[in-house]
């Protein structure tokens, strides 16, 4: 699995209790896997602007057409303005019929990067 490195928000030095959201996107078809993965990416850069938003990593499993992201948020709210940003909507209507998608989240007692990603990637490859 690729991931890229950890992408700080607005909030990277809150150390409460945060909301953990994953998403895994499974595409239909090799060939789209270039231009979701892109648009995930173009995307994250709005994350150091966005309320709420700790810290993010993308990841991607191109030959198995997989990608998505482990976003760390202060609370629902944050998480919630950002599925309403009209980018994120517009990539959700461009590639839903395209495949698969599947979420989790989860409270965190305390935001810890390194044990947020082991618990992620074991959700991940329980799923794959």
């Amino acid at each position: 699995m690729l991931r890229n490195k950890w992408i700080t928000g607005p909030e990277s030095g809150f150390a409460g209790p945060g909301l953990v959201s994953v998403t895994e996107f499974t595409l239909d078809d090799l060939r789209r896997t270039p231009g979701a993965y892109r648009a995930g990416f173009t995307l994250s850069r709005a994350w150091p602007g966005l309320n709420g938003a700790v810290g993010l990593w993308l990841w991607a499993e191109p030959l198995r057409k997989r990608l998505g992201s482990v976003s760390v948020w202060r609370d629902h709210a944050g998480m919630r303005g950002f599925v309403g940003l009209p980018a994120h909507v517009a990539i959700m209507r461009k590639y839903r019929e395209l495949g698969v998608t599947r979420a989790t989240t989860w409270h965190t007692e305390d935001v810890d990067p390194h044990g947020t990603w082991r618990t992620a990637a074991r959700w991940l490859r329980d799923r794959a």
